[in-house]
């Protein structure tokens, strides 16, 4: 069948291109759903193909194993609530960067065995069975194979580390942050000595006891770069490792000939970077500041906030903007803990029978992953029309009467303006303050994730509607239909 190696390759470029395709359709809020599909096909696609590879072995272990990890992830996907959407991503992207360290790992041990510094044992490469010889040993890799294959196995063990570390800081299994003295230091002596381990890999000397350390401290460089990362970052983190995971995959792609981990891990990879650029834009921060930074780390004494917060029952803050003219509504993690995304999309739609304009501003980083608000709003039905991004509703908040703050606190504190020892200095925020009159829906008197007062919920335009965000809410819908009554 000398056709089948072609016909292969045709299924991996129409695989790609379903990617690529796909990755543009997700751009739009509109497409986003049909492109995920499209995308999902390509990959069914690529792994059809990948079964059918000339000379392929374990086949039975192959498809059992997708038939596992296809099952596992329709459960929870099914049960996951979108409060652990976050977790999950982190924790899906963890395992992609794991499997290209596996596949790098492989690799190596396989080159160690064909040096002759392991047993010569007969083993085998499921994606490139066409490359071993006849004694079971594989071939020696290329100078520039071997090297893309060491750093596809760091950034993959990195990314890998990294994720779990998110992970179980989303899911609250671990403190927000962890610091001690002389971290960074400690970073980078791990990164270093990696790199030099990787080096010595790179130049054939490939010894089981040299590629075990090499992985220990690719590994350990992860979970203490990820350490001292707050929650409030975890967006720019969950895309910046993204972005490792997806150049992982494609290094290892690379070494192992593969057109479609090379496309697909480029296009993961290319989207990750872009990601995290604008992740960091919207945090005010420098690409390497995202590497090697202290995220969230304070400049000094915090300015003193005067004044004292001021609150507001439902019902006088359902007559204010019952009789308003222009509403925005301001949702953030909160709103997403309280599940009150179908309870703020009734709340609106009462707004809007009245004759209210009703708008959604979204903070670019607002949640725990790139999107989180805007995937809330969407599961509860609000119009994409309706959603306004923060550059597009700033220049409005003037002109808008009462501005709904659910859940959200760092991303609309004025501090980030006005005081220099502010953590979040400098970060773009929305001007909620700007508006005539702010409502703050919070649980109680507590700081955001940032750990630091917001000089927002003090100000004189400023009322505090206590409680749960899906009970306050609630409320505000029962007041408004009181009035309508």
């Amino acid at each position: 069948m000398s056709w089948l190696p072609t016909l292969i390759k045709a299924c991996y470029f129409l695989a790609a291109l379903l990617f690529i395709l796909g990755l543009k359709r997700m751009s739009s809020p509109r497409t986003a759903r049909g492109g995920i599909v499209w995308a999902g096909y390509g990959m069914l696609l690529a792994v059809l193909a990948t079964l059918f590879l000339p000379d392929m072995h374990n086949r039975g272990l192959i498809i059992a194993a997708v038939l596992v990890g296809v099952s596992a992830a329709w459960w929870s996907g099914k049960r996951v609530a979108m409060t652990a959407m976050p977790q999950m991503v982190a924790l899906y992207n963890g395992m992609g960067g794991g499997a290209a360290a596996a596949i790098g790992a492989v690799e190596l041990i396989g080159y160690a065995r064909g040096l002759g510094l392991l047993q010569a044992v007969p083993d085998t490469s499921p994606l490139r069975p066409e490359a071993w010889a006849v004694n079971g040993l594989p071939p020696a890799l290329s100078p520039t194979e071997l090297a893309l294959g060491v750093l596809g196995a760091l950034i993959g063990a990195v990314s890998f580390s990294g994720s779990l570390v998110a992970f179980a800081k989303l899911q609250g299994w671990m403190d927000k942050r962890f610091v001690f003295p002389g971290q960074r230091a400690v970073n980078l002596l791990l990164l270093a000595a990696a790199v030099v381990a990787g080096v010595l890999l790179a130049t054939s000397h490939a010894s089981p006891a040299l590629i075990a350390a090499f992985f220990a401290l690719a590994l350990a460089f992860g979970l203490m770069m990820t350490l001292p990362i707050g929650g409030a970052d975890m967006p720019v983190v969950i895309s910046l490792y993204n972005a490792f995971t997806g150049l992982a995959v494609s290094f290892e792609g690379f070494v192992l000939g593969n057109e479609a981990m090379i496309i697909a891990g480029m296009v993961v990879g290319a989207a990750g970077t872009l990601l995290t650029q604008l992740m960091a834009k919207a945090m005010n921060r420098s690409i390497g500041n995202v590497l090697f930074g202290s995220f969230g780390a304070a400049g000094g004494e915090a300015q003193a906030i005067e004044g004292a917060q001021k609150p507001i029952d439902a019902s006088d803050a359902a007559v204010m903007m019952a009789y308003a003219e222009r509403v925005v509504i301001v949702p953030g993690y909160g709103l997403a803990v309280a599940q009150a995304q179908h309870k703020v999309w009734e709340f609106a739609q009462l707004l809007i029978k009245r004759g209210v304009k009703v708008k959604f501003a979204i903070h670019p980083v607002a949640g725990r992953m790139p999107g989180h608000m805007n995937v809330l709003l969407a599961e509860a039905g609000v119009p994409y029309d309706l959603i306004a991004d923060m550059d597009d509703i700033n220049p409005e908040f003037p002109a808008t009467d009462v501005a709904l703050v659910i859940g959200a606190n760092d991303v609309v504190n004025p501090l980030a303006k006005t005081d220099p020892a502010s953590p979040i200095y400098g970060m773009p925020i929305l001007d909620v303050s700007a508006a005539k009159h702010v409502i703050v829906i919070k649980r109680g008197k507590g700081t955001g994730f940032a750990g630091i007062e917001n000089a927002l919920f003090y100000a004189d335009n400023t009322r505090m509607l206590y409680g749960d965000g899906q009970a306050a809410v609630g409320e505000l819908v029962a007041s408004l239909k009181d009035i309508d009554a």
